[in-house]
């Protein structure tokens, strides 16, 4: 075995949209029951687990902040696929308190009246087992995490779309992030990464900024004073 030579582990590059695709996509999924989670995913950079597992006591509308701390999962329970919430997530990080952005407190707010109207007109047939859920269907389930993949691969392809996956959503919050100026370490608190290094290996092929003050600093490295080429 040790004259094996060990395969080297492949570096995987997500691809993302730019914001004027994340653009057509919001319109595309608008009045979707996706809508609510693809764009606080967008906003947010969050795993699809964090995203359904958002809970209106993780919203703190008076201070305008969002609370990171719940996940779903999909696990079997006699033989069927169900959603489960629990409060573990994937590392210490991914706990986190960012503040509210205010457009995503609006659509927010619309949804917590949608899901009022929606108990009010289904009385007894809505269910109330996950009242404090914020990504619920019309009838107050809870969606589960496969048929978000699957209902977003089928609006990409309805739409014509680049084919993207759910969690690229979470690469072109970063992608966007960085290009507009934040810092990678800033963007690792965003996203939740446990390290900076997880951030960088991650996006600094991204990171266009620094390239271009690398660019900068080589540039004038070689250059011949002018009198050492004149004596040449």
């Amino acid at each position: 075995a040790d004259k094996v030579d060990r395969p080297k582990k492949n570096v995987f590059h997500g691809s993302f949209y730019s914001e004027e695709e994340m653009l057509t996509l919001f319109d595309a999924v608008s009045g979707d029951p996706l809508e609510l989670c693809v764009k606080i995913a967008a906003y947010y950079g969050l795993r699809r687990s964090e995203v359904l597992g958002l809970r209106w006591s993780a919203i703190d509308m008076e201070h305008k902040t969002i609370s990171i701390s719940h996940k779903v999962i999909e696990a079997e329970v006699d033989g069927k696929f169900v959603p489960m919430g629990e409060d573990v997530l994937k590392t210490k990080s991914s706990f986190r308190t960012l503040p509210l952005i205010p457009a995503v407190g609006i659509i927010l707010l619309e949804e917590k009246e949608k899901q009022e109207m929606y108990r009010r007109l289904f009385k007894k047939s809505y269910c109330r087992d996950y009242l404090d859920y914020i990504c619920v269907d019309q009838c107050g389930k809870l969606l589960r995490p496969n048929y978000v993949t699957e209902h977003f691969s089928w609006l990409i392809e309805k739409y014509g779309l680049r084919k993207v996956r759910f969690h690229d959503l979470r690469h072109a919050c970063a992608s966007l992030l960085l290009s507009n100026g934040i810092s990678m370490k800033q963007i690792q608190i965003w996203l939740g990464h446990s390290t900076f290094s997880t951030t960088a290996d991650i996006y600094a092929h991204l990171d266009y900024s620094a390239q271009e003050a690398s660019a900068n600093a080589m540039n004038g490295m070689f250059n011949r004073p002018e009198k050492e080429e004149q004596l040449a």
